[in-house]
């Protein structure tokens, strides 16, 4: 028998306030046709103030234990994938620990910036077939709009805050390719392109930065690395493009979801899109997109699911999974 992860739950969490395109026409020179054509996005949520990134992971992990009928101590871990931690240490995953009530197992964060949640979840999946946890909860979670520079109209309408969780659970397969849970992992990075997309600050400068980006170069990096990192996975799984059901991308900008789509030869009609709804939520997007296709009804047990995702770093990766 192979030991295969399998996602039993799964949750998100969005704040309460909710920015749509047009209340930046009134500070920066920008529309909201401006902003829709260029990204897809029209709307996306802010945390309050006082409200943090763990803040919100707990509250997209309350809802995925719900969904999945668990405690918090029916969970040997905790991985957080996030950019925007609470604190420079602890971790935002101990914090979320603490606030759930779990008081057994291990919790940890990791950076990946928007490949955050496919690096997670990669992790916490080696954790399991490595037989070291039966049940993780993984988590995206960011408050991206604490580091916005707000006079960056190329930068400051494209990201949102907001988290969401899946748990998996340790399951028998068969070791092929009709086992649920995942099937294959593919990561990489290239720090050669770090300075495309970065935050100009950090501990060593002791100032909190702002995030930079150069969106065409971004852009041109994306839609080759996303579809060929997919492709790979795929490849690993055995999997065709005609046995994928759903792709849940990284939702940065709608132009680059649709053209790794075309680069893949999949229609629009097989991927879940919720750029225009949350904007660009970094590591909190696939988790996000995940839960919200459930809740549609687009993703059903047995389907097979293409997450693929890139960052700072550059990092970027993809996993394949049957639901």
């Amino acid at each position: 028998m192979t030991k295969r992860s399998v996602v039993i739950g799964l949750g998100h969490y969005l704040p309460e306030r909710v920015v749509p395109n047009s209340e930046f026409e009134a500070k920066l020179d920008t529309s909201d046709d401006w902003i829709r054509s260029r990204s897809g996005i029209e709307r996306r949520h802010f945390a309050a103030e006082g409200e943090t990134t763990s803040d919100l992971a707990t509250k997209a992990a309350r809802n995925a234990l719900e969904n999945a009928g668990l405690t918090p101590n029916d969970l040997d871990a905790i991985v957080l994938a996030t950019s925007t931690a609470d604190l420079t240490f602890p971790s935002a995953a101990t914090m979320v620990q603490a606030s759930l009530g779990m008081t057994r197992g291990f919790a940890f964060d990791v950076q990946a910036v928007c490949a955050g949640f496919v690096y997670a979840l990669s992790t916490a999946n080696a954790l399991i077939v490595s037989g070291q946890a039966k049940r993780i909860m993984v988590i995206g979670a960011e408050t991206f709009s604490r580091i916005m520079d707000w006079t960056d109209r190329s930068t400051c309408v494209l990201f949102g805050d907001g988290a969401g969780a899946v748990i998996l659970e340790a399951q028998d397969g068969v070791g092929d390719k009709t086992d649920r849970g995942i099937l294959s992992v593919d990561l990489n990075s290239d720090g050669q392109h770090r300075d495309i997309l970065y935050v100009d600050g950090g501990i060593s400068t002791q100032t909190t930065g702002f995030l930079r980006m150069q969106g065409k170069e971004v852009f041109r990096h994306a839609v080759e690395k996303l579809a060929k990192t997919a492709t790979t996975a795929m490849e690993k799984a055995g999997i065709a493009n005609d046995e994928v059901d759903w792709i849940v991308p990284h939702q940065a900008n709608i132009r680059i979801i649709q053209g790794t789509a075309k680069k893949l030869g999949l229609s629009m009609d097989n991927v879940v899109v919720t750029v225009q709804d949350h904007g660009n939520t970094s590591a909190a997007s696939i988790p996000l997109a995940l839960s919200v296709g459930v809740e549609r009804g687009q993703i059903k047990r047995g389907d097979v699911v293409v997450t693929e995702a890139i960052g700072g770093g550059l990092a970027w990766g993809a996993v394949v999974l049957r639901w």
